[in-house]
């Protein structure tokens, strides 16, 4: 069986920086408070763990005084830089360096908004990370769509200015802006739409964009896809779809211990694949395994 570990799967910039800035600021007798996961994965939040990260809540953060305290790429609303000027917090500030400048975009367009009663509106998943950096810039107003039955919250009346969290489908933001544009057209009775009607970024990563073409010609490739990710991370979930979608053999697994060796019966070759947040150790560690499984069916 040949086993094969997916070149352009693992961390993006962004997640390395995070980390390696985390490990850097680490003491070696001491703590580093974390705000929120540094990454969507439960076995490096374990292993940073282990090195004296401590991940804490945003409820958490108010209480603390007079320390260090890592903010993740994901990037943070400005209330969290308002917080450490008064509880006298020192931040040590990874955040990727696309979404800040996602924040800025954000940021602006809502302010040209103001003065036209329009609207901001972000692609993302409610409650990510990122998505609460982002909705931060606009006091909060922006509205946040995942699925098209969340469009019921648009006025599609007033202007909108679309965006997207870094993470997501690109496949799934162009549907979402396609059924905004549909939806507008039929509240002016068919007008066409100028840009300051409406306005779509695609704000897509492209780091993270382009794993899904790498994904749909690696998942073909191989007899069994296994998929390594935390089940907390949005972009894994979106990735895995794309292997699913192009290989039904494909499976979602966290770590080792969950793989089925029925999986691998009849496969001559496996391919190990991740998402953005996924360590290459970890997928190096599933591949590990899978060698040491067929070594022992050949004895």
């Amino acid at each position: 069986m040949k086993v094969t570990i997916d070149k352009n799967s693992g961390y993006c910039f962004g997640v390395e920086f995070a980390i390696q800035m985390a490990e850097d600021e680490m003491p070696q007798d001491g703590i580093l408070y974390c705000l929120g996961d540094i990454v969507h994965n439960d076995m490096e939040v374990k292993r940073l763990y282990d090195k004296g990260l401590r991940v804490i809540t945003r409820e958490e953060l108010q209480n603390l005084r007079d320390c260090k305290v890592l903010i993740r790429a994901h990037g943070e609303p400005p209330e969290t830089y308002q917080i450490a000027l008064e509880n006298n917090l020192e931040l040590i500030d990874a955040s990727c360096p696309v979404v800040l400048k996602l924040q800025n975009r954000v940021k602006h367009a809502y302010d040209k908004m103001q003065e036209v009663e329009g609207q901001i509106v972000i692609y993302g998943q409610k409650g990510h990370a990122e998505v609460i950096g982002l909705t931060g810039q606009t006091y909060g107003e922006a509205l946040v769509v995942t699925t098209p039955e969340d469009l019921e919250g648009v006025d599609f009346s007033r202007p909108v200015t679309l965006f997207s969290q870094t993470t997501k489908s690109t496949k799934g933001f162009y549907h979402i802006k396609e059924l905004i544009e549909q939806r507008m057209q039929e509240a002016r009775g068919g007008a066409a739409l100028t840009v300051l009607d409406f306005n779509a970024n695609d704000s897509i990563c492209r780091q993270v964009s382009n794993r899904e073409p790498q994904l749909t010609r690696f998942s073909q490739q191989h007899d069994v896809i296994l998929f390594v990710s935390g089940r907390k991370s949005s972009n894994g979930k979106a990735l895995y779809a794309v292997c699913k979608q192009f290989n039904e053999n494909s499976y979602f697994i966290e770590n080792e211990s969950e793989i089925d060796p029925a999986w691998l019966e009849k496969a001559e070759s496996v391919g190990i694949c991740g998402a953005t947040s996924t360590p290459m150790w970890l997928m190096e560690r599933v591949a590990g395994y899978i060698e040491s499984i067929c070594q022992q069916q050949e004895v």
